[in-house]
């Protein structure tokens, strides 16, 4: 019998967390929406991760059954460590959905996609019944845009027209998002480049503006969408 992976038993992400306590109380208070036989859809990122973890031991304590759609490998490799079935969205939809945030504004705009995972990010809120948006008060913003760039997912054939495009919607700076554990610049799940751009204004309708451009699959930036924010206090 082949023994288990000592890789997946050690799996974290790859930085340290920030406001751990913090984190640790909101994952503890989204542990308590799962009911049994929900399928959630399981967000990316170091809070999404502490998240996962406080279903996982409260399923085991009151034996609850549930199946996780994963945004990301990393989430689906913790899922496996974790014993959490997944599923894709080809066989379900999410009961509800959960996932951290780089910026939140008033409106509960949000700047996500730090990790790289927009695409099946917004793709799995989309699909959701519920979204709940796990964060710290650090993560709260009076403007989108003040401490984050917007990430946008670019085909790699795309990179000068979407440049190019970007800068025409008024963009202050477009940077190529370089992986800090490899030469070269971050490669996504799709196999997609990521641009992390700036505006002096996030204007309404921007998001729609930057997903027409030719060549971009998404953003990081969500306008408009039904979510319930949770802060530790």
């Amino acid at each position: 019998m082949r023994q288990p992976s000592e890789l997946l038993g050690r799996l974290q992400w790859q930085s340290a967390t920030s406001n751990l306590e913090a984190k640790q109380r909101v994952a503890e208070r989204i542990a308590e929406e799962l009911k049994d036989g929900d399928v959630v859809g399981l967000g990316s990122g170091s809070t999404s991760l502490l998240a996962l973890q406080a279903l996982a031991a409260r399923a085991q304590r009151e034996s609850l059954r549930f199946s996780g759609i994963p945004t990301s490998f990393e989430v689906r490799m913790a899922c496996t460590t974790l014993g959490i079935p997944t599923r894709s969205l080809t066989e379900a939809w999410p009961d509800w959905y959960f996932d951290g945030a780089d910026e939140v504004d008033p409106g509960r705009n949000l700047i996500k996609g730090r990790g790289g995972a927009m695409f099946q990010e917004k793709l799995i809120l989309r699909s959701s019944g519920r979204n709940f948006i796990l964060v710290d008060r650090g993560k709260l913003v009076e403007r989108l845009g003040t401490r984050f760039a917007i990430p946008v997912e670019v085909h790699p054939l795309a990179l000068r027209l979407a440049e190019a495009e970007l800068r025409s919607l008024q963009a202050t700076e477009v940077e190529l998002r370089h992986g800090s554990g490899k030469d070269g610049p971050v490669i996504t799940e799709a196999g997609n480049l990521i641009l992390d751009v700036r505006f002096a204004e996030v204007a309404p309708g921007l998001e729609r503006e930057i997903k027409s451009i030719t060549g971009v699959l998404e953003s990081g930036l969500f306008q408009g969408y039904a979510v319930t924010v949770i802060t530790p206090d």
